[in-house]
């Protein structure tokens, strides 16, 4: 059974920074990239970051480049964890982020439309 269980979201001040964690289980996840998507209140979700199966690659949307950084560690037999670190928020940041995994390169992650798994989100908001 594939679960993505996600973890670190809060409350921040502009300008600070969160780490966000996706533990993502289930044996079929090995060769599975790992990424995150946001949704902001009336918006529609969309992509922030992935990384490869192997962590060896990353892809990130612009609107965050620079600022955050997606990283994986697989030491654990069939749990597979995920990190995002966020740096210098901002109120545009503010959103529910999901944890996600896709059967695809990071390069076609974002506009990949088969199989997906979904953790259930956190909440991440920033203040001015």
């Amino acid at each position: 059974q594939v679960q993505l269980v996600e973890s670190g979201g809060g409350l921040v001040q502009a300008g600070g920074s969160l780490r966000l964690s996706c533990a993502a289980s289930g044996r079929t996840l090995s060769s599975h990239a790992l990424g995150w998507f946001r949704q902001a209140s009336g918006k529609e979700r969309e992509f922030v970051a992935v990384v490869s199966w192997d962590g060896g690659s990353t892809y990130y949307a612009d609107s965050v480049k620079g600022r955050f950084t997606i990283s994986r560690d697989n030491s654990k037999e069939t749990v597979y964890l995920a990190y995002l670190q966020m740096d210098s928020l901002n109120p545009e940041d503010t959103a529910v982020y999901y944890c996600a995994a896709r059967p695809t390169t990071p390069e076609a992650f974002e506009y990949y439309y088969g199989s997906t798994y979904w953790g259930k989100g956190t909440l991440v908001t920033v203040s001015q």
